[in-house]
């Protein structure tokens, strides 16, 4: 039997999104249905129902019979009837428009048919690339990384270096541990205190085996170990957080090395995918909470991260993403990463209280590292805290509005927080609305911009550095680099031209705003 989830990842986006899932993803899909509303409208438990005549809100009689059916969920295209599934309590997806539906049904059934057979259905294709993630562990512990699977075999390692020692040297060439320095690491209860849980193991030097100074980690599904990273020390210590680095490198690898070992397709995308669901508002925390590992109740926080100009751009922001996977996974177990419009976005859910001053050293050690080990500049913005999983799309939009303001050169620092650039967040949001609603719009004000734009285009300039200086005319003119007076024939003239009482407060403010468009 398979689950809603091992379907979904199948398919994925953008073939099919999830619109809401009131019992979560891990329902069983025992059958693959078509039905046609002109069709007698029944479903039964665990099907899978895909509506191919009807669109929106026009398939909801379907969306219905197929809640009362038990059903697993129903997929329509243009769906739009969230809250008719949630009422009916089955999940709704929605297709893409230009989906053919016999190829979601081959997909679809595929995985069926396979999970009645008892195997499993074609692998799709392995997300994640592990030889790119040792590499971007090897910067941030400044060592020489391997990752091994529980049988000792190696799956990835970074690039060479030097002073690499005999027991990394052989691993490598024979793609395994050589026997007799498993033995000793066994006789030394390495492996059995990796295997025990989290935590760092650390190897001491053995010149005398060819055995440099190594820490370790071992790689975990709840109390599954699933292999290990083993970090060497090189020509150069290790660096002052290379143990905590190699701790949110353990946890991060994890759903990797589940997906390698047990996963036929990739159900790390299909996190990600849940999570720019989430954060775009198209889906709700308590359909997804379970799968993406988080408690709904609890505060969460959104980070964005924008990586400026730079070569090579595509790989850069691949190596960012892993980069703030093994940190923030570090920080909580529960993070979540992924890359949206080009921005790199990470959720931070199940919050402790008073977490704010933790979050912002976090952002700053990820864009000092950004800097250091991957030489990429990176911007860094903080949302604010919501109190429940469900708003985590608002810390978001406050994260790209941090984003935006400090693009636009009001903050010089890599990282800043809601708090940090409120002011011009709250006046952007103010001209934005301005602009977009021209009704309310002072006429005289858009006839001095026609007249200043027709004679010089010197009027309103003058008026906005008068009025950004609280009517100081010497440093309105410091500004412009002209001459007091000048400033105050401009400002009487823009006076004139326009009919509006600078003496008024209400104008003035009306003029400042307006102006500013």
């Amino acid at each position: 039997m398979t689950s809603l989830r091992h379907v979904l990842a199948t398919l994925g986006e953008p073939l099919v999104e999830v619109v809401v899932a009131p019992h979560g993803l891990g329902v069983p899909v025992t059958d693959v249905v078509i039905l046609d509303p002109e069709d007698p409208l029944e479903a039964s438990p665990g099907d899978l129902v895909l509506v191919i005549g009807a669109r929106g809100r026009a398939a909801a009689p379907a969306i219905r019979a197929a809640g009362r059916g038990g059903a697993a969920a129903v997929a329509v295209k243009g769906a739009t009837g969230a809250d008719v599934a949630a009422d009916a309590g089955v999940a709704l997806l929605t297709v893409g428009a230009e989906a053919r539906w016999e190829q979601v049904e081959s997909l679809a059934r595929g995985v069926v048919e396979a999970a009645r057979a008892g195997g499993e259905a074609a692998s799709g294709e392995v997300l994640g690339d592990l030889f790119a993630l040792a590499q971007t562990i090897a910067s941030l512990t400044g060592g020489l990384v391997s990752i091994e699977d529980t049988a000792n075999r190696v799956l990835a390692y970074s690039r060479a270096g030097d002073e690499v020692d005999e027991l990394r040297r052989l691993s490598i060439l024979g793609r395994e541990g050589p026997e007799r320095y498993l033995a000793m690491l066994r006789e030394w209860g390495v492996y059995q205190r990796l295997r025990a849980g989290e935590g760092i193991v650390r190897i001491d030097e053995r010149p005398e085996l060819g055995i440099r100074r190594r820490i370790a980690a071992g790689i975990h599904a709840g109390k599954q170990p699933l292999g290990t990273i083993w970090v060497q020390e090189g020509a150069q210590p290790l660096t002052e957080r290379a143990e905590t680095a190699l701790l949110g490198a353990s946890r991060a690898l994890a759903p990797q090395l589940i997906r390698a070992r047990t996963l036929p397709s990739p159900e790390l995308r299909l996190r990600e995918d849940l999570l720019a669901s989430l954060l775009e508002g198209r889906l709700d925390a308590e359909s997804v909470a379970d799968d993406i590992g988080a408690d709904p109740a609890r505060p969460a926080q959104v980070l964005a991260f924008s990586l400026e100009r730079s070569g090579n751009r595509q790989l850069r922001r691949a190596e960012l993403v892993h980069l703030i996977a093994v940190h923030t996974a570090a920080y909580r177990r529960s993070a979540l990463v992924s890359v949206i419009g080009g921005r790199v976005y990470a959720l931070l859910p199940d919050l402790p209280e008073h977490s704010d001053a933790a979050v912002l050293a976090l952002a700053r050690e990820i864009t000092g590292t950004a800097r250091r080990h991957l030489d990429v500049p990176v911007r860094a913005a903080l949302g604010g805290v919501v109190p429940r999983l469900s708003d985590a799309a608002a810390s978001r939009g406050d994260a790209d509005r941090v984003l935006a303001a400090m693009a636009r050169g009001h903050w010089a620092a890599d990282v800043a927080s809601l708090a940090d650039v409120r002011a011009e967040v709250l006046l952007s949001e103010v001209l934005a609305y301005l602009g977009s609603q021209p009704r309310i719009r002072d006429p005289r004000l858009v006839a001095l911009v026609e007249h200043d734009t027709e004679h010089g285009g010197i009027l309103v300039p003058a008026v906005l550095a008068w009025l950004d200086a609280f009517g100081d005319v010497r440093a309105a003119a410091r500004v412009l680099n002209i001459h007091p007076n000048t400033v105050r024939y401009r400002v009487r003239r823009a006076a004139e031209v326009s009919g509006v009482d600078f003496a008024d407060p209400a104008q003035r403010i009306l003029t400042q705003l307006q102006l500013r468009l």
